[in-house]
C-alpha cells in the first residue's frame, strides 16, 4: 500500500501511550528489529573480511555488485515504498540477504564466485528498496524534537545484529584457532536470522496509520504512483540541500572495505575477528546513543544542536583516522603483519582492538548525524523516503567503487587517506546545510513541500489519492491497528 497528499497532514489526535501498537516508538523499535536480522547479520559477515573466506576476492566482486544495483534501487526505493508501502518493499528487501548469505555456504563447498556475485546483485536491489524504507519509517515518524533519540534507538538495536552477529562465528569457531574460514554452521545461522527479518517486516504499518506522540499523522497520503515518484525522484537531483550531502553520504561506507578486509581481515586470526565484530558493532550502539543524545537536548535551539553535533563528530574523527594512520604505518599488502589472537598476543592486541572500537564508534556518530539532518530537513513520510533513498543510492555508489579500490589492491596508506579525506570534507558542507536549511521552530525546512522544495504543481496534486477526511484517528484506531492494517 503507497500513499497521497491530503492537507491536513498535521490534523492532531488524541495522545496515547507510547507503547501502542501504531506508535512510533513500537514501528521504529519493529523496523530496528528487521535490520537487526537482514543488515545486521550482513554487516556482521561483512565484517569478517572476505566475507569469512581466506580470499576476500568472490566478497569484493561480491559487493561491488552489490553496491552498483544499491546506487541505483537506493535512488529508486523512496518511490516504490511509496507506491506499495513498507510491508511488500520491506518484504522484498530483506529476501534477497538470506539468498546472499546462502551464495557464502555455496562458495564455501564449490569456490565458484559466480553464484555470490549474481547474489550480490539481487541483494543490492532488496538493500535499496529496505533501507529507502527503513529511512522513512525512523526519520519521519517520531516528532521533530525526538528524531535523534529514534535515530538512536534504531542504530542501538540495528547493531545488535552486528553484535549477536559477530558471536556467532567466535563462538562456532572459537577452537579453531588456525583456520581461515568460517564454518557451514555460521552461515546456516546467519541464513535463519535474515528469514526471521523478512517475517518481521510484515508487522509494519503504513505510515498513515501511525500516529505520533505529539497526536499528528505521520502523513495523511495513502497512495502515489509511478509518474509522481518518477518527477518527483527527478527533482531529486536539483535539490541543493541533498547536493550538499553528497560528500558525506559517498564518505559514509566507503571505510568499509579499508576497515573489514585491512584491519580486522590481515590483523586478527578467524576467532579474533568474530571477537572483533562483536566490539566493532557494540561501539555503533554506544556511539549513536551519544550522537542522538546532542543532537536532540543539548540545546534549545535544533540549529545549534546540529552544528555542535558536526563539531564533536569531526574533531573525533580525525583523532580517529590520525590513529588509524600511526597503526596503518606498522604493515602494508608487502609487509603483512603477524596475526593477532585476543588470548595470545598479549599487549599488541590492545592497541589494534581499540583503534577498531573506535572506527566503529565514529561510523555510528557520523551516519546518525547525517540522518538526523536528512530528517530536520522534512517530516513527511512520502518526503523523506525519497531524501534518505537518496543518500543510500550515493552512499552505495560510493562503496562499490570503495570494494574494487581494495580488490585492485590500492596500497593500505593511500585507502586510510583516501578515506581521511572523504570523511573530513562532508563536515564543513553538513555544516552549512545544518546553518542554512535546518529551523529552530517545530517546522521542517520543507515541511510542506515536495522533493524539490517546491509546492507540487496541481497536475502533481491529483495523481494523489486522499484518505477520507471525516475519517478521524480516534482511539479506535489505535485498537484496530494491528487487525486492520494491510
Amino acid at each position: 500500500m503507497g500513499f497521497t497528499r491530503d492537507e491536513e497532514a498535521a490534523t492532531k489526535v488524541p495522545g496515547r501511550s507510547l507503547f501502542r501498537y501504531n506508535s512510533p516508538l513500537v514501528q521504529v523499535s519493529l523496523i530496528g528489529l528487521v535490520c537487526f536480522c537482514c543488515p545486521g547479520m550482513f554487516n556482521a559477515l561483512t565484517g569478517m573480511g572476505g566475507g569469512g573466506q581466506v580470499d576476500p576476492t568472490a566478497a569484493n566482486n561480491a559487493n561491488t555488485a552489490l553496491y552498483t544495483t544499491f546506487s541505483i534501487f537506493g535512488i529508486l526505493g523512496g518511490g516504490v515504498y511509496n507506491i506499495f508501502g513498507p510491508r511488500v518493499t520491506l518484504a522484498m528487501g530483506c529476501s534477497t540477504y538470506v539468498l546472499y548469505a546462502g551464495s557464502f555456504l555455496y562458495y564455501n563447498h564449490h569456490q565458484d564466485q559466480t553464484f555470490a556475485i549474481i547474489a550480490g546483485a539481487l541483494l543490492g536491489i532488496g538493500a535499496g528498496l529496505l533501507w529507502a524504507g527503513q529511512g522513512a519509517i525512523m526519520t519521519s515518524y517520531p516528532t521533530p524534537a525526538r528524531k535523534g533519540t529514534y535515530i538512536s534507538l534504531f542504530w542501538t538495536i540495528f547493531n545488535l545484529g552486528g553484535v549477536i552477529g559477530g558471536l556467532i562465528p567466535f563462538i562456532l569457531n572459537y577452537h579453531r584457532e588456525n583456520s581461515e574460514t568460517v564454518n557451514d554452521k555460521t552461515y546456516i545461522t546467519f541464513m535463519c536470522f535474515m528469514s526471521a527479518g523478512a517475517l518481521i517486516s510484515f508487522a509494519i504499518l503504513s505510515p498513515d496509520r501511525v500516529i505520533r506522540d505529539d497526536g499528528t499523522r505521520c502523513t495523511n497520503i495513502k497512495y502515489s504512483n509511478v509518474t509522481t515518484e518518477a518527477i518527483e525522484i527527478l527533482k531529486l537531483f536539483g535539490n541543493w540541500k541533498l547536493l550538499l550531502i553528497i560528500p558525506a553520504a559517498w564518505a559514509s561506507n566507503f571505510f568499509y572495505s579499508y576497515q573489514f578486509n585491512n584491519v580486522n581481515g590481515l590483523m586478527f586470526n578467524l576467532r579474533t575477528r568474530g571477537l572483533n565484530n562483536v566490539d566493532y558493532w557494540g561501539a555503533q550502539m554506544i556511539g549513536s546513543v551519544g550522537i542522538g543524545y546532542i543532537l536532540d537536548f543539548s540545546f534549545k535551539s535544533r540549529r545549534t544542536r546540529g552544528l555542535v553535533g558536526v563539531g564533536i563528530v569531526a574533531v573525533l574523527g580525525t583523532a580517529i583516522w590520525a590513529g588509524g594512520l600511526a597503526n596503518q604505518l606498522n604493515y602494508s599488502f608487502h609487509r603483512l603483519p603477524k596475526r593477532l589472537d585476543f588470548k595470545k598476543s598479549g599487549n599488541d592486541f590492545a592497541g589494534p582492538f581499540v583503534l577498531y572500537f573506535c572506527y566503529g564508534l565514529l561510523d555510528a556518530m557520523f551516519q546518525s548525524l547525517v540522518y538526523w539532518v536528512i530528517g530536520a530537513l522534512a517530516d513527511k513520510s512520502e518526503t523523506l523516503s525519497r531524501y534518505t533513498g537518496f543518500y543510500k543510492g550515493v552512499q552505495s555508489a560510493g562503496s562499490a567503487v570503495a570494494w574494487q579500490v581494495d580488490k585492485n589492491k590500492v596500497p593500505l596508506l593511500s585507502q586510510l587517506i583516501v578515506n581521511w579525506v572523504l570523511t573530513t570534507l562532508g563536515y564543513p558542507l553538513l555544516a552549512v546545510l545544518v546553518y542554512l536549511a535546518v529551523k529552530d521552530d517545530s517546522k521542517s525546512a520543507e515541511d510542506a513541500d515536495t522533493a524539490s522544495g517546491l509546492p507540487p504543481p496541481a497536475s502533481v496534486k491529483n495523481d494523489y489519492k486522499e484518505l477520507g477526511k471525516s475519517t478521524p484517528a480516534t482511539e479506535k484506531d489505535g485498537s484496530q491497528e494491528l487487525g486492520n492494517s494491510t
